[in-house]
């Protein structure tokens, strides 16, 4: 799939797209994509999938931005593998959030030269305060010559599957009810970066995790299928806030680490998919007492694979 920085670049007669900021890829999103892919076939169009690369909130009103699903490369792969043909990335800055929703759309249907459908979720909407929405794209469609699929939401046990609903199982720890939404094994992803090395001094290197702004599993200890690139680790995982280490101001950690693994990860891009729950977090009398309960837990995570 391509990756987009404007329309111009496609360079294909006709197009169909599927807007909207699809975080965690969930079902309802895979309907709107698929709707897409089917009417760009049914035309001899090309499939895009035209997105952002941060939540709109991050920039219009922060204090309601969400804690994200996926990072953007993992939502990037994630809408890849439906296959597209392209994806426009908007770099979603003040100036954008200043568009109207018509101005958006005509720049878009201009840049693309000739657009014979767009599909969105049903309650989609989008544009300066949110002036756009199915009613205007039905409109614009009218005189743009496309057509338009407000696409109703997939429902899961009697409810509507959004990502809200995807973060709450996520914090709740149900990972087989996020998973069910998200129509693949929910993961956690992030870039490995430096720690402070209290792991490797206790004899167990872990591999930290970058992942700021995503919505996280309740703190603990659990066995965690890792993947590198195409390889594939066992590894044992803590959330936490390590209060063994008594420090003044604690900061979340996301720390793995890789059985039978020596070797560099910084700067790598890590995937975590869990596999159980070892233990709640707790607080031990000392270094040394943390780290007899780390060689259990390894011990344990060793156990659930075998």
């Amino acid at each position: 799939m391509r990756v987009l920085a404007q329309p111009s670049d496609l360079r294909a007669p006709r197009v169909c797209a599927a807007i909207g900021f699809f975080d965690g890829v969930h079902l309802g999103h895979q309907q709107v994509v698929r709707q897409m892919i089917d009417d760009a076939r049914l035309h001899e169009a090309a499939a895009v999938i035209v997105t952002f690369d941060v939540h709109p909130n991050t920039v219009v009103a922060p204090g309601r931005a969400p804690r994200l699903i996926y990072p953007l490369n993992q939502r990037l792969h994630a809408l890849g593998s439906l296959g597209a043909d392209a994806l426009w990335l908007i770099r979603f800055d003040r100036a954008f959030s200043e568009k109207t929703g018509e101005q958006f759309v005509r720049e878009m249907v201009s840049g693309f030269g000739e657009v014979n459908s767009l599909c969105v979720g049903g309650d989609f909407s989008f544009g300066h305060q949110r002036s756009g929405d199915v009613a205007l794209l039905k409109r614009l469609g009218a005189e743009l010559k496309f057509t338009v699929h407000g696409l109703a939401s997939v429902a899961l046990d009697g409810e509507p599957v959004r990502s809200t609903r995807v973060r709450e199982r996520i914090r709740a720890g149900d990972f087989d009810g996020a998973s069910q939404m998200l129509g693949r094994a929910y993961s956690l992803c992030g870039t490995v970066v430096r720690g402070d090395g209290l792991g490797r001094q206790l004899g167990f290197p872990t591999a930290n995790l970058d992942v700021a702004g995503l919505e996280l599993p309740p703190s603990g200890v659990y066995a965690v299928q890792a993947r590198l690139g195409d390889h594939p680790h066992h590894a044992a995982l803590n959330i936490g806030f390590r209060p063994t280490l008594a420090k003044s101001e604690p900061s979340l950690q996301v720390e793995a680490h890789l059985l039978d693994f020596s070797g560099d990860l910084y700067g790598q891009e890590m995937e975590l998919t869990f596999v159980a729950r070892l233990r709640d977090e707790q607080k031990f009398s000392s270094p040394a007492a943390l780290k007899e309960q780390i060689a259990r837990d390894l011990a344990r995570a060793r156990a659930v694979f075998a």
